[in-house]
């Protein structure tokens, strides 16, 4: 815990050394929110979508867990495959378990340019296969190895130029989409929440939710792709004591595909245990309830740019 506070505390004292951004792309449209759910009354974990406003609840599936959108907008990473939101279409890439023997892969991050998933893999009987792999979008092929995981390996996101992946092992890690250059970007000891990660649109700014100290609620930080720039991000009521009922864990953050906004995950311990999702302004001002669904646990999600329902 003192590390993480003391890297954050060193960073904001050199604040002039910025990293340099990886390929910075144009700022996308704020669209649709994709946002994986357990439903407390019929006991199914679902996937819905909503406006950023909080309007337009959607339900899409039962049973299934949603990935990210696809770069255009126009896919959701889920089934196995993904699903045409527009058309309700669905591509089935024959996974988790029946494309490759013995290999078992989830696959929900899409690279820049649409044409790769990257995927957390199993071995179902060999441990020597975890890690992180990646495969053609279009129909599943071309397996391609990242990384090798003693445990668990999760991709949390693609730079934006596609050159590098952000992997959660713990401590987050970058490592360029060929499985060379693997460099861990945020401090070992400190109780990260597993598969949190996004990478800011314009390239600069990875964020993540830990637990510090580990006896307090999750915050939201973010740190540059090189490891400088540690920082927390002051979101009203998030973290405390768990031991407290009254404290707020704030996890899973998200950019907007504008890079001005994060959404993240609420929980609450009172009146009773209880997810809603969030945003805020980068710089954690402007606090805005997305969700207020007593029976709906919202757990995470992505922002896309499918355009919003009027």
């Amino acid at each position: 815990m003192r590390k993480l506070i003391m890297l954050a505390l060193l960073a904001a004292g050199t604040a002039a050394l910025v990293a340099l951004p990886a390929a910075a792309k144009p700022r996308g449209t704020n669209g649709k929110i994709v946002v994986n759910v357990d439903n407390a009354v019929t006991g199914q974990e679902q996937v819905y979508t909503i406006n950023p406003d909080g309007t337009d609840l959607q339900f899409l599936a039962n049973d299934q867990e949603a990935g990210q959108w696809s770069p255009d907008g126009t896919k959701i990473a889920m089934f196995g495959g993904y699903l045409d939101f527009d058309t309700g279409d669905i591509t089935d890439l024959g996974l988790p378990f029946d494309r490759y023997p013995d290999l078992a892969l989830f696959c929900g991050v899409w690279s820049p340019n649409g044409a790769r998933l990257a995927c957390e893999g199993f071995g179902q009987t060999d441990g020597s296969l975890n890690g992180v792999y990646t495969i053609r979008s279009s129909d599943g092929g071309d397996l391609q190895r990242v990384t090798t995981a003693e445990f668990d390996d999760c991709p949390a996101d693609y730079s934006p130029n596609g050159k590098r992946l952000l992997v959660s092992r713990g401590p987050l890690v970058v490592v360029k989409s060929d499985g060379s250059g693997l460099r861990q970007i945020t401090p070992s000891g400190i109780r990260y929440d597993f598969c949190s990660g996004s990478w800011s649109p314009q390239g600069n700014e990875i964020l993540f939710s830990a637990h510090v100290p580990d006896t307090d609620r999750s915050t939201i930080w973010t740190v540059h792709s090189d490891g400088s720039g540690l920082r927390k991000i002051p979101v009203l009521g998030c973290g405390g004591p768990v031991s407290d009922p009254t404290s707020i864990g704030c996890q899973k953050p998200v950019w907007s595909p504008d890079g001005r906004k994060i959404m993240f995950e609420r929980h609450f311990l009172i009146p009773n245990d209880h997810f809603d999702l969030y945003t805020v302004n980068a710089d954690g001002s402007g606090l805005f309830q997305v969700t207020n669904t007593p029976d709906l646990n919202e757990g995470g999600g992505d922002w896309g740019t499918h355009p919003v329902t009027p």
